[in-house]
C-alpha cells in the first residue's frame, strides 16, 4: 500500500487557517477536533477542513505546507481561492 502525504489548511472557529502536513487526513482531522492535535488549534475548535494537496513524498508535503505559512493573510486567501476554496472560509465558524 502507497502511503499518500497530505499539506492540508483547515478553518479554526476565530476564522484564523492553520496548515499542516500529514499521511493520514481523516485521522488528522479527527485529532485536532479532538483538542488533541496542534497547540495552536486546541484553543480554536472545532476546525473544519478546507483545502488538502496529495503528494507522492514527504518532503514535497512537507515543503507546499512551509511555502504556504510563509504567505501572508491575503496570499493565502488567493492561493486557496485558485484552488477552489470558497471565501466564505474567512468567515467565523
Amino acid at each position: 500500500m502507497e502511503t499518500s502525504h497530505h499539506f492540508y489548511v483547515v478553518k479554526c472557529s476565530d476564522g484564523s487557517l492553520y496548515a499542516g502536513y500529514t499521511n493520514d487526513l481523516a485521522r488528522r482531522i479527527s485529532v485536532h477536533n479532538a483538542g488533541k492535535g496542534a497547540k495552536y488549534t486546541r484553543a480554536r475548535l472545532p476546525v473544519l477542513l478546507i483545502h488538502s494537496e496529495s503528494f507522492e513524498t514527504k518532503q514535497e508535503a512537507m515543503r507546499a505546507e512551509y511555502a504556504f505559512k510563509q504567505l501572508p493573510r491575503y496570499k493565502k486567501e488567493t492561493y486557496l481561492q485558485k484552488r477552489g476554496v470558497n471565501s466564505e472560509f474567512s468567515k467565523k465558524l
